[in-house]
C-alpha cells in the first residue's frame, strides 16, 4: 500500500534552492512547477498577489518539475540553471509570462537575458544544471508531487484552491484553514474511525454510570417525527438512529460489497476463495459454540450476536501496527469482513425481523422494480435513486423488516459505469476554461457563463460513477457521524451486580463465541480450504499472522450490539449482552495485537 506524502522531503536550503525573500521569514511557500505548464503560469499571478500582501513575512522557493515527456520544459529548466544565479528570478518571470505558452523563442529570449548560449550540453555548467534539475525532480517524487504546480506551505502540501483569499488563509494559518487541516489529518489517519468509535463508546458508558445516567437514557427516548394532515410518524431518537441513520451505514456496506465483487478482492474465484471460506467459518463456529453453551429458552435466539466482526476497530488496530502486518493480511481481513457483513445482513433479514405486513412489502417490491428500471435505463443522476430510496426505507420499515436493509437493497441498484475517457474530458475542460479566461476582462462579467458551469459540472460528474461518488461522500459520514452516534446511543450500560446475576451462561456464550469461536472458525476454515485446494494462502503472511487476524475479527461491537438489540428485548438481558460484547471485544483486540506484534513473515521464521 503506497502512502502519498503530505510533507516536504527536503528542507529549504538557500545554498541550493532558489529563494525569494528571507529564509527566516515566518511563512515559506515552496512551488514545484514547470515553465511549460499553463497552470503554473496562472498560479504565478496568485504568487505575485500574496507576495505583495505578505511582503517580508513570505519566503518563496521555486523547484523544478518539468512536464513529463516535454523536451522543451526540461530544456527550459536546465537553461535557467546554467545562467547567473543573480539573474534567475528575472529569467523565471520571463519564462512564466512572456507568451501564452512556452515556445522556442522564449528559450532564446531567456538565453539572451542570461548571456549564455541556447544550446550547451557538454560543459561543466550544463552538467551541473542537469544535476540540479534532476535533484528537484527526485525531491518532487519523494514529496508525493504528481502534478504541477504543487505548493508546500511551511513544509506541508497545500491542496486547496489557488484564489488569493484561499491562498492567504492557508499562508496565514487562519482558524478556518487550521480546522480544515486538522479534520483532514484526522480523517486521513487510518485508525481515526476506530478511535472515534472507541471514544464515543467510553463516553456513553461514563455518562450511563454517572449522576446524569437517568437523564442520558431518557434523552434517547424523546419522540421525534412529523405530521401531515391526520397522519403522523414518530420515532424515538434511539430508533431514528438505529432504524434511520444506520441505514447510511448499511448503504455504505452494500456499496463496498458491490465494489469488492465487481472490481475488488472478491472479483475472481481465486482472490475470493480464502477470505470467503474464513468468513463462513468465522460465522458458523461462534454461532455453534453459542448454541452449545446456552440452555433451551429465549436466549437461544441471540446466537447471531457472537458471529459479527466490527471492521472499523479491526482495521484500525491493524493500521496502527504499520509494517508489522503485511499488506496482504490487511487485504485478507478486509475481504473477510466484507463477507462477514453479508452474512450479518442475511441473518438480520431472516431471523431478526418482526411480524410482516405483505402490502407494504409489496410496495417495497414495486420500488425495487423502479430502481432496477432506472439502473437499466442508465440514469446516472443520484437524485432519483435517493428519492426512491427514502420511499423504499418507509415501505421496508412499515413492512416489518428492519429498515436498515433498505440501505443494502438500494446499494445494489446504484449504477456503476465504465471508466471515463480521461484525456477527452480533460481536453474538453481545458477548452472551456481557455475560452472563458479569454472573456474574463469583458465588461459586465463576473465569471464563467452559466453554460460553461453546467458543462464543467457534467464533466465532473462523468469522472466518477454514482456508486463511487456516494461511497466517497457517504463513507466518511458513516465512519465519523453515523457509527459514533450509534455507539453513543447504544453502548451505554450500567454496571451493576444485578446484571451479572442469572446471566452467566449468556455472557459466557457470547464471550466464547467472539473470543474463541471467531479465530477458531477463521483459521480452521482457511486451513480446510487450503487442504482441499479450494484456496491458496499467500506466502507473504504466516499461519500465526492469520491467527492474529482471526483474533482481531473477534471484535464484535457495532453489529454485535445491533443484533443483540434485536435479539434481547428484556433490558437486563440486553445489558448483560452488551457487557459480554465489550469484554470479549477488548480481550480479542489484546490477543490479536499480541499475536501479530512479534509474529514474523514465513521467510523470517
Amino acid at each position: 500500500m503506497t502512502t502519498i506524502r503530505a510533507y516536504l522531503d527536503r528542507q529549504v536550503d538557500p545554498e541550493t534552492d532558489h529563494v525569494l525573500g528571507s529564509e527566516k521569514a515566518q511563512i515559506s511557500l515552496v512551488e514545484y512547477g514547470s515553465y511549460a505548464c499553463p497552470y503554473c503560469r496562472a498560479a504565478n499571478e496568485r504568487i505575485i498577489e500574496v507576495r505583495e500582501e505578505l511582503s517580508d513575512r513570505l519566503c518563496y522557493i521555486f523547484r523544478h518539475k518539468p512536464l513529463t515527456g516535454s523536451e522543451l520544459a526540461l530544456r527550459a529548466a536546465e537553461l535557467i540553471e546554467r545562467g547567473d544565479p543573480a539573474k534567475f528570478w528575472e529569467a523565471h518571470v520571463l519564462l512564466m509570462t512572456r507568451s501564452g505558452e512556452l515556445t522556442e523563442d522564449d528559450l532564446g529570449a531567456a538565453a539572451e537575458l542570461l548571456g549564455i548560449p541556447l544550446e550547451d550540453v557538454n560543459s561543466d555548467a550544463a552538467q551541473k544544471a542537469a544535476a540540479h534539475v534532476q535533484r528537484d525532480i527526485d525531491s518532487a517524487k519523494e514529496s508525493g508531487v504528481f502534478v504541477t504546480p504543487t505548493f508546500f506551505i511551511n513544509n506541508r502540501r497545500y491542496d486547496g484552491p489557488w484564489d488569493e483569499s484561499s491562498f492567504l488563509d492557508a499562508l496565514l494559518n487562519r482558524l478556518g484553514h487550521r480546522f480544515r487541516i486538522a479534520a483532514l489529518d484526522f480523517a486521513g489517519w487510518a485508525p481515526s474511525a476506530g478511535i472515534l468509535l472507541l471514544l464515543t463508546t467510553v463516553l456513553a458508558v461514563v455518562l450511563t454510570n454517572s449522576m446524569a445516567g437517568e437523564a442520558f437514557a431518557q434523552f434517547w427516548n424523546i419522540p421525534f417525527g412529523f405530521s401531515l394532515g391526520g397522519a403522523s410518524f414518530n420515532l424515538s431518537l434511539l430508533h431514528w438512529i438505529n432504524d434511520g441513520l444506520l441505514t447510511i451505514f448499511f448503504l455504505v456496506v452494500g456499496l463496498e460489497i458491490k465494489r469488492e465483487f465487481t472490481v475488488g478482492h472478491l472479483s475472481s474465484p481465486r482472490l475470493a476463495a480464502l477470505p470467503i471460506a474464513a468468513a463462513i467459518g468465522g460465522m458458523v463456529v461462534p454461532a455453534l459454540l453459542y448454541l452449545a453453551i446456552i440452555p433451551a429458552g429465549p436466549w437461544l435466539h441471540g446466537w447471531g450476536t457472537s458471529m459479527a466482526t466490527d471492521t472499523a476497530f479491526a482495521i484500525a488496530l491493524i493500521a496502527m501496527m504499520g509494517s508489522r502486518v503485511p499488506v496482504e493480511l490487511r487485504i485478507f481481513l478486509t475481504a473477510a469482513a466484507i463477507v462477514d457483513d453479508i452474512g450479518s445482513i442475511v441473518v438480520v433479514a431472516i431471523f431478526y425481523t418482526g411480524s410482516l405486513h405483505m402490502s407494504w412489502l409489496g410496495g417495497a417490491v414495486i420500488v425495487l422494480i423502479g430502481l432496477a428500471m432506472l439502473n437499466r435505463w442508465r440514469f446516472y443522476s443520484v437524485t432519483p435513486y435517493a428519492v426512491l430510496g427514502i420511499v423504499l426505507w418507509a415501505c421496508v420499515h412499515a413492512g416489518g423488516l428492519h429498515a436498515t436493509l433498505a440501505g443494502v437493497l438500494l446499494a445494489l441498484f446504484i449504477p456503476t459505469r465504465p471508466p471515463a475517457n480521461m484525456q477527452a474530458l480533460i481536453t474538453q475542460a481545458n477548452t472551456i476554461m481557455g475560452t472563458e479566461s479569454k472573456r474574463a476582462g469583458e465588461a459586465l462579467r463576473h465569471g464563467p457563463s452559466a453554460a460553461a458551469l453546467r458543462a464543467l459540472d457534467a464533466i465532473f460528474d462523468r469522472f466518477e460513477s454514482p456508486a463511487d461518488r456516494l461511497l466517497r461522500h457517504a463513507g466518511d459520514r458513516s465512519s465519523y457521524i453515523v457509527l459514533p452516534l450509534f455507539a453513543l446511543a447504544n453502548a451505554g450500560v450500567a454496571f451493576s451486580l444485578d446484571v451479572f446475576q442469572g446471566h452467566q451462561s449468556l455472557m459466557l456464550a457470547i464471550g466464547v463465541g467472539l473470543l474463541i469461536g471467531k479465530p477458531l472458525g477463521i483459521v480452521g476454515a482457511s486451513a480446510l480450504a487450503v487442504a482441499l485446494r479450494l484456496a491458496v494462502k499467500p506466502e507473504e503472511y504466516s499461519w500465526r499472522q492469520l491467527t492474529g487476524a482471526g483474533a482481531l475479527a473477534g471484535i464484535g461491537f457495532t453489529m454485535s450490539l445491533f443484533i443483540a438489540g434485536q435479539a434481547f428485548p428484556v433490558a437486563t438481558d440486553y445489558a448483560a449482552a452488551k457487557i459480554a460484547v465489550f469484554a470479549a471485544s477488548v480481550l480479542s483486540a489484546i490477543v490479536g495485537v499480541a499475536i501479530l506484534w512479534n509474529a514474523k513473515a514465513p521467510e523470517e521464521s
